[in-house]
């Protein structure tokens, strides 16, 4: 580091500020909120002041440092910049008003995102795990953070905003070519099934169970299937000596398995080869594919697309969240579209290649995102060793 540190408390180099306004009825607030891990601020749909009805508003500022007080420990912290100027956000955001001449705000942000920082704001913010965990204006205040000259400050924000731009417009990027990914397949799927018979799964993919014979002394590893169409997970093993009412039922790869209390959020998936022989309970449906009928990947895509999840909303009776079940004779009425096996196939190599090249762009992601902690851990804790 060059330049000597000094230690200063927030109350010194950024008090809070607050500055509350009153709500009228028919007149509309832009609310804006914060992301946590460093994301910045997102701005939400403006509402009147009949619809916030007794929440309190507090107007922010361009150049505000901004905390979320329920996540500040994740690094819910952000800076307002032009497009928040005049804004608004509740009671649950902190706004503090930093002197410049003693620091920058951009300066004050990258320090609380890094690990450093973060822990400071844990400890400033008492309580038990996640929205029970609220950061204190008093502890906020008391904080010391490290202060290098004002010029050495500006330098390093320079450093990280610009590399923090370039990741941005990477992100960016990436997330064009998966929502262009994603619109060649659904291309390719329509031309695919244009003119396919809609047949029932009771005859395309039949539900089977096979149940577990529990041994005592056995461990049985289990299986779970993540919402939104994100795959398969691997559950800790049960013991059998543990189960007691528990039903456990066999999972074999390319079952189609669906989790019957989510289903209706895309909770289902193709098993793959690591999935084999591990189990589910009864809330977890496997469907097998009929040989020269169907394949599992084609139905899979079939009805996670919006028509085909509707099907799954509309089968799974109930109320909100865990009270709508897909049952095993709603999931064998529904129908799909089965088109000659062959253009089956030709869409699920076409498919694969996909999950390849998605692949190579989540690894991608990972390496760009890794670049901002890297370099935060370099300055930050190269500033502690040489404090």
């Amino acid at each position: 580091m060059k330049g000597q540190l000094i230690l200063r408390t927030m109350r010194e180099i950024a008090p809070l500020v607050r500055r509350p306004i009153e709500t009228l009825p028919d007149q509309f607030y832009p609310e804006v909120g914060i992301r946590s891990f460093g994301r910045g601020a997102f701005h939400k749909e403006p509402k009147t002041g009949s619809e916030l009805g007794e929440k309190r508003l507090f107007e922010w500022k361009s150049g505000d440092l901004l905390f979320n007080i329920v996540f500040a420990w994740e690094g819910a912290v952000a800076v307002a910049t032009e497009a928040e100027d005049g804004k608004v956000g509740s009671h649950r955001f902190l706004t503090c008003v930093v002197d410049p001449k003693l620091a920058e705000a951009r300066y004050l942000f990258w320090w609380f995102t890094h690990d450093r920082g973060r822990d400071k704001l844990l400890w400033a913010s008492p309580g038990g795990a996640g929205r029970n965990r609220t950061l204190g204006v008093e502890k906020l205040a008391a904080i010391e953070v490290p202060l290098p000259p004002l010029d050495e400050q500006r330098r390093i924000v320079r450093q990280l905003d610009s590399v923090a731009a370039l990741v941005e417009d990477r992100r960016r990027a990436l997330e064009a070519a998966e929502r262009e990914t994603q619109a060649l397949l659904l291309k390719a799927f329509q031309r695919a099934i244009d003119g396919a018979t809609l047949l029932p799964m009771a005859e395309v993919a039949p539900l089977v169970r096979r149940p577990v014979e529990i041994d005592l002394d056995a461990r049985y590893p289990e299986l779970g299937v993540r919402s939104f169409g994100r795959g398969t997970f691997h559950k800790p093993d049960l013991l059998g000596a543990e189960l007691s009412w528990q039903k456990l039922f066999l999972v074999q790869q390319g079952d189609l398995v669906f989790s019957n209390i989510k289903a209706w959020e895309g909770a289902f998936a193709v098993a793959g080869p690591d999935d084999h022989g591990r189990v589910g309970s009864h809330r977890y449906l496997t469907c097998v594919p009929t040989q020269g009928l169907a394949t599992a990947n084609f139905i899979w895509f079939y009805l996670q697309t919006s028509e085909g999840l509707a099907k799954v909303q509309s089968a799974s009776r109930g109320s909100a969240d865990r009270n709508r079940t897909l049952g095993q004779g709603a999931l064998e009425a529904l129908t799909v579209p089965t088109p000659p096996m062959s253009r089956q196939q030709w869409f699920d190599r076409l498919h694969a290649k996909a999950r390849e090249a998605r692949a190579m762009r989540a690894s991608t992601a990972q390496d760009v995102e890794a670049l901002i902690p890297a370099m935060l851990h370099e300055i930050f804790n190269g500033q502690a060793k040489a404090a």
